[in-house]
């Protein structure tokens, strides 16, 4: 195979990462065997150059690999998760950090080939000019900065040549997972979680889909006094081309360099705009990638990438509120009938109220408790543990909770969000927050009182969405 092709079988990608895995776990035994007869620094300097190296092999390895198993490096490098070792976690992240804009890019002759092969026209047509080096590159897809013959700059995302046969493949493998997943937790309906993680990724696969989401988006945005989304190209746009406005902006990792208060500002931001779409539009952007975030000098956080969003019915997020306002209220059994009309709970009877509470206040309690809240990394490795970790105090209840399929992408959406709000440290009442849209109250922050201006003069008002 050409090192610039694309893995695709299900059995190639997953040796690809098998053997990476295999490879360096046997020389992080060696190393250890030989520091036996090293001095303490020796050993030091000799084990951190093994999981330097193995840093930079994971990220060769994922990023040629792109699809599902480059997404899963681009979680690491933002989430604190247990199989980094935690002496070493930073140094893994800062490497796999590269992965969420600056992942190893296809050559400009495929680019290429994919552009005029969509377009059905020479690139000098549709171009005034157009950049051969990414300007990024992703899981599925990379993306060109170009001038159009009017003067403006766009963005050009050109999807990978066998990327759908590849993310299949990922699927496949995932399917193995469920079926451990629902060794955990029988209520788990395994194979309705997989149909919406096909579905899903089938969607994400198409950008004409991808630009119809990105142009609703930037409609009940425009104008918004500090969210801003490209407006799309659609004459230039296809199933594998997206074309957008170019945006400047700089990056999470300049973000996470500013002053706390600014973090904190930002990590506002990003939580109004992936919470609080799904009660201004209905629906939500799923994927919380730090890397589809550009702070704009003017203050504003343009948000990139519609390829997974998620429509949601009037009736599902009353019944979400409902449940939010019963675990508030603090009445566990009003919250355990929530929580079984949602689809949580296959067997309400057979769940303890009082322990389903403390589960739910485990998980969420960071935007359910009325006071100031630190997100740090602890604090989210604690929140997943208590969703998905066998060894967590609520094991029992995981056995006998399910995640029902329509909920999947909602609890990827929180766990990012989450994970991002993490790195920053960012600081805010979350709940009160919360509660503008859940309960109709008055705006909790400047940011809540400029959004909120914004929305009414569009005749949005302020309503609960449940009759407390």
């Amino acid at each position: 195979m050409a090192k610039d092709e694309l893995p695709r079988g299900r059995l190639r990608r997953t040796v690809a990462v098998g053997s990476v895995l295999g490879r360096e776990g046997a020389r992080y035994a060696t190393t250890r065997a030989r520091n036996l007869a090293r001095s303490e620094e020796e050993a030091r300097r000799a084990l951190e150059n093994v999981h330097l190296e193995t840093a930079e092999r994971m990220v060769e390895t994922l990023g040629r690999m792109k699809g599902a198993a480059l997404k899963l490096g681009q979680l690491a490098s933002f989430v604190d998760t247990e199989f980094l070792p935690p002496e070493y976690a930073e140094l893994y992240q800062r490497k796999l950090a590269k992965l969420r804009a600056h992942a190893p890019a296809m050559p400009w002759r495929k680019v290429r080939k994919v552009l005029e092969q969509e377009l059905e026209m020479p690139l000098s047509e549709a171009f005034a000019a157009i950049d051969e080096e990414a300007a990024a590159a992703a899981s599925i897809g990379q993306v060109h900065r170009a001038r159009l013959h009017d003067g403006r700059e766009v963005a050009v995302k050109v999807q990978y040549p066998g990327i759908a046969e590849a993310l299949r493949a990922d699927l496949q493998n995932a399917g193995v997972v469920l079926r451990f997943a629902k060794a955990i937790a029988p209520g788990l309906d395994a194979r309705a979680v997989a149909r919406e993680l096909r579905e899903r990724f089938e969607e994400e696969l198409d950008y004409e889909l991808e630009a119809q989401r990105q142009r609703t988006f930037a409609r009940a945005y425009r104008g918004h006094p500090f969210i801003y989304i490209p407006d799309v190209i659609t004459r230039l746009s296809r199933r594998l081309v997206l074309v957008t406005e170019w945006v400047e902006g700089h990056d999470f990792e300049h973000v996470l360099r500013l002053p706390q208060a600014q973090r904190d500002r930002f990590g506002e931001i990003v939580f109004r705009y992936h919470y609080g779409s799904i009660y201004h539009l209905q629906q939500f952007n799923a994927d919380a990638h730090p890397g589809n975030y550009l702070l704009m000098n003017d203050g504003r956080v343009a948000f990139l990438d519609f390829g997974m969003t998620k429509q949601l019915d009037h009736e599902q997020i009353q019944l979400e509120v409902a449940a939010l306002e019963a675990v508030i209220a603090g009445d566990p059994e009003r919250a355990r009938r929530a929580l079984h009309e949602l689809g949580f709970l296959p067997n309400p009877s057979k769940v303890d109220a009082e322990r389903l509470m403390e589960h739910v206040r485990a998980v969420a309690g960071w935007y359910l408790e009325d006071r100031e809240v630190t997100i740090d990394p602890p604090l989210v490795m604690r929140v997943i543990a208590a969703m998905s970790d066998p060894r967590s105090g609520f094991y029992d209840l995981l056995r006998r909770e399910s995640l029902p399929a329509n909920e999947l992408l909602g609890r990827r959406m929180e766990t990012g969000v989450l994970a991002v709000l993490g790195k920053l440290r960012a600081t805010r009442n979350w709940h009160r927050i919360g509660r503008e849209w859940w309960f109709g109250e008055e705006p909790a922050t400047e940011l809540g009182e400029a959004e909120w201006e914004f929305f009414e003069q569009r005749g949005t008002r302020r309503e609960p969405l449940v009759r407390r």
